[in-house]
């Protein structure tokens, strides 16, 4: 098998004809499969999966047993993959089916991935605004370059794969983990499609928990500027006793005063309430890891792919 192509589905039942037709109108081999990731959508997506997979013998369906999120679906997409290169892309036709030539021939050039950067994208002002919010928080909070423009949409060699697949991690994110394990990447301008009528399923609160998510996962440095904000209290406290003393020793404090008291109290109370909190958060997340659950469960299968 040449090229496997992969897209976890969600709330795509009207469109799923629509990306298969223009998937196969454009593939730039002869072998090559389509693998649909039905990510227990609520509508009747995973029945229009079983319908294109009798008609078309390189399309292979997989079901998950409940909604586990996007990145697990590609992962458990990945899992099932057999090409040699893999592309993975959004079924919401955003990703334009039509731009796989364009990342297959940048790839025969030497690369091992090719990254689809979305030029003038085509989302609402909400979500553009909430996607900026998300990378910019999330390169601070790891440490790393984050780009807005790119995401899953790309082409990836088998050896990359392999690696990505062999982080049998509890939480999943597809763009950070293709990062991490390195290999020869580069990206190619991409036009951005237009959404039509159909919803995000990435609203505020599900890119707030995805962006938690990665930074208990990928980053340690909430704890690190807890620590820092502790040396900071402290030395601020030290500084307030050395005044303290010295007024009281100056004759000027008789009795100790209510409000610096008060004051100290909710602070430092508050202080310790966000730092127990934040290391709750790592070994909750360390808790789930050590399960070693399945990242994902399959509940049906149809077609050869």
């Amino acid at each position: 098998m040449h090229l496997s192509i992969i897209s976890p589905v969600y709330r795509a039942e009207n469109i799923l004809d629509q990306l298969v037709s223009r998937i196969k109108a454009c593939i730039p081999v002869q072998e090559y499969e389509i693998i649909l990731v039905d990510d227990y959508s609520p509508d009747n997506s995973w029945i229009k999966i079983e319908e294109l997979a009798r008609k078309h013998p390189e399309i292979k369906g997989i079901k998950l047993s409940r909604n586990f999120g996007q990145h697990y679906a590609i992962t458990a997409g990945l899992d099932a993959a057999k090409g040699e290169w893999i592309i993975v892309m959004d079924c919401d036709l955003q990703d334009r089916p039509e731009e796989i030539p364009n990342l297959y021939q940048k790839a025969q050039e030497g690369f091992d991935v090719v990254l689809a950067k979305r030029e003038n994208r085509k989302d609402g002002f909400f979500k553009k605004l909430s996607s900026k919010v998300f990378y910019r928080t999330l390169a601070w909070l790891t440490g790393s370059k984050q780009d807005e423009s790119i995401a899953n949409f790309g082409i990836y060699h088998r050896k990359v794969i392999k690696e990505v697949i062999g982080m049998r991690e509890s939480i999943r994110y597809f763009p950070t983990m293709v990062k991490w394990v390195g290999f020869k990447q580069t990206t190619i301008p991409v036009i951005h499609a237009e959404n039509g009528d159909r919803e995000s399923t990435y609203g505020f609160r599900k890119l707030f928990n995805l962006a938690l998510d990665i930074m208990l996962a990928y980053s340690d440095k909430p704890i690190r500027l807890t620590v820092k904000l502790g040396l900071l209290v402290a030395l601020c406290g030290f500084l307030f006793a050395l005044y303290t003393l010295y007024r009281y020793l100056d004759g000027e404090i008789i009795v100790a005063g209510y409000a610096s008291l008060i004051i100290s109290i909710w602070m430092l109370t508050g202080f310790l309430l966000i730092t127990s909190g934040m290391v709750g958060l790592y070994i909750g997340k360390t808790f789930e890891g050590v399960k070693n659950r399945p990242i994902y469960i399959v509940e049906k299968i149809v077609g050869s792919g």
